[in-house]
């Protein structure tokens, strides 16, 4: 079938704003977008595809996470670096734990939208349109900023190229480093049994960095001692700004978005026949399927047939997305109907958002322990029917937020209002996510001895 790079506004588009003001200053912000340089760049999306291809085979390991939404008032190079430090000990801990490589992607540089249940909220008789992202509309609850303005695309843009420029200078500038693995340590861990078994892993890398010097073998001579390659990636709400930022790649002729490494489309808009679905099929970028309770297997496939005709190792990611109560009645039909038909996709755990809950205090939160038991699951799952669990999907953040309950720091009801900075869902704070980052770890060296066995 014919596409072109605005064939999805013939399609029903849903959870976009439709209700901006004055629509030729949006067409006009979105006419300035395609003509700004490229976020990112078709051949680094094609190297992603190629290790996600290597996660399929069951020879890698997908690790992506970052803020559930990201917003302008916490943009900062400390926020930024924290995020992007917290990613690297979490991979560390896979990697030297599991023996396996881990893919790095980011939910950063361009998480700045989010689909709402309601187009609108109403607070003491008063009703304004939902806050649906920095991107789109302001969070405070007043007419002005909840109005979507256009121009917030363009400083969207402006803070997501500072974000990459600054990760791509601490991937590869030294930062990285195998060498810095003690420093990344970040001091609200300490003096808790998390930072005593990250020390005790920092002491180990140590030992064999200085035992492969011995041998001759330094950072100068194996690139992945001193650098890292690490992805972002984004849910493709906003299809304005994303057919802006989709261009032509010369070297291949094909069509990337250019405003992340990789997209996908969330359980809400994931419509065979709708405008996300239409999008997505005719860019060349790794593309992720959220998969919820509401997802048939037989939906799932007409998806497949739609976004990946050729069936490409690495191009599809399916997030499963259920809650712990509900996961092992969901994706077993799904993973068995993907064996059956033979299709290549990765298979990754989103533990996060099938186990949001109202604190009684009010806030929205999320337990430890659901997500951990979610995680257990689809291993479990995964396993029993022939399939490789190969990825993670975490919300999370490097900051000492208090968000979700448990965990080593066992935070409680009372003390969510201590640290609780999100502008949408309760993220994991840096403990929690090294502590589930271990969990996987022992769940990868599992599964490598069963193979091995």
């Amino acid at each position: 079938m014919s596409w072109s790079p605005d064939s999805w506004r013939s399609k029903p588009a849903r959870h976009m704003p439709a209700d901006y003001p004055d629509p030729a200053a949006l067409s006009a912000v979105e006419g300035e977008l395609s003509g700004y340089p490229p976020l990112v760049f078709a051949g680094e999306a094609r190297t992603l595809q190629s290790e996600l291809a290597r996660v399929a085979e069951g020879r890698a390991f997908l690790l992506q996470g970052g803020d559930c939404a990201e917003s302008f008032k916490e943009f900062h190079p400390n926020t930024i670096r924290d995020t992007f430090r917290i990613l690297l000990q979490m991979s560390v801990a896979l990697t030297f734990g599991g023996g396996l490589p881990v893919v790095k992607i980011g939910r950063i540089a361009g998480q700045y939208a989010k689909p709402r249940s309601a187009p609108t909220e109403t607070i003491d008789g008063v009703t304004l349109p939902s806050y649906r992202g920095d991107n789109i509309n302001g969070m405070e609850f007043e007419p002005a900023a909840r109005t979507p303005d256009p121009a917030r695309l363009l400083k969207a843009y402006g803070q997501a190229a500072a974000t990459l420029n600054l990760i791509r200078a601490f991937a590869g500038g030294g930062y990285a480093d195998l060498h810095n693995v003690h420093r990344w340590n970040l001091e609200f861990v300490s003096g808790n049994p998390q930072a005593d078994r990250y020390r005790a892993l920092a002491d180990r890398i140590s030992e064999a960095l200085n035992f492969m010097e011995a041998c001759g073998i330094t950072g100068k001579e194996v690139r992945a001692v001193r650098e890292v390659d690490f992805y972002t990636s984004h849910e493709a709400l906003l299809l304005g700004f994303e057919q802006a930022m989709t261009r032509i790649d010369s070297t291949t002729g094909r069509w990337y978005d250019t405003s992340a490494h990789m997209i996908w489309i969330g359980d809400r808009t994931r419509q065979v026949d709708g405008a996300h679905v239409e999008f997505c099929r005719g860019v060349e970028n790794p593309i992720g399927i959220k998969c919820g309770p509401s997802l048939a297997p037989d939906e799932l496939i007409r998806l497949l047939d739609a976004l990946n005709p050729r069936n490409e190792a690495g191009r599809i990611v399916l997030i499963a997305r259920f809650g712990a109560a509900d996961v092992v009645k969901g994706l077993p039909p799904l993973v068995r109907k993907i064996q059956a038909e033979g299709r290549t996709v990765i298979w990754s755990s989103d533990p996060m958002h099938g186990n949001t809950i109202k604190a009684e205090n009010g806030f929205k939160t999320r337990r430890l322990d659901d997500v951990r038991s979610e995680i257990d699951s689809f291993f479990s799952i995964c396993r029993s029917e022939g399939a490789y669990p190969g990825g993670v999907h975490l919300e999370m953040t490097g900051q000492n937020v208090t968000e979700c309950l448990g965990g080593l720091q066992d935070i409680s009801e009372s003390d969510l209002a201590d640290r609780y900075h999100t502008h949408c869902d309760p993220r994991l704070n840096a403990t929690q996510a090294l502590e589930l980052a271990f969990l996987l770890a022992d769940e990868l060296k599992k599964n490598r001895d069963r193979i091995e066995n």
